[in-house]
């Protein structure tokens, strides 16, 4: 199974397979669900104390944040160069 790795800002690297979403924080559904995430201990963030401009949500129910906009990280998400590959067995 190859795991393929995401910047998602600062050096942050999210695993890639496990993204369910990533959206803009502004809307009070999206702040509903970090503050829920945050509740559970279940929010990473990955801002560096800048401002929140990306969440993204895991298939394991983990949000994280990230300074870096949706569409960058998108971009770097269906960018070849930008992710890297790990294989097993190397």
């Amino acid at each position: 199974m190859d795991i393929k790795l995401v910047n998602i800002g600062f050096g942050n690297i999210v695993n890639a397979n496990r993204i369910v979403a990533i959206v803009s924080p502004d809307s009070a559904p999206i702040k509903r669900l970090v503050q829920d995430a945050r509740d559970r201990d279940e929010l990473v963030d990955a801002t560096y104390g800048r401002r929140t401009r990306a969440v993204i949500v895991t298939d394991s129910n983990y949000v994280i944040l990230s300074a870096v906009q949706p569409e960058t990280v998108a971009n770097r998400l269906s960018s070849s160069k930008t992710i890297v590959d790990v294989s097993e067995g190397e």
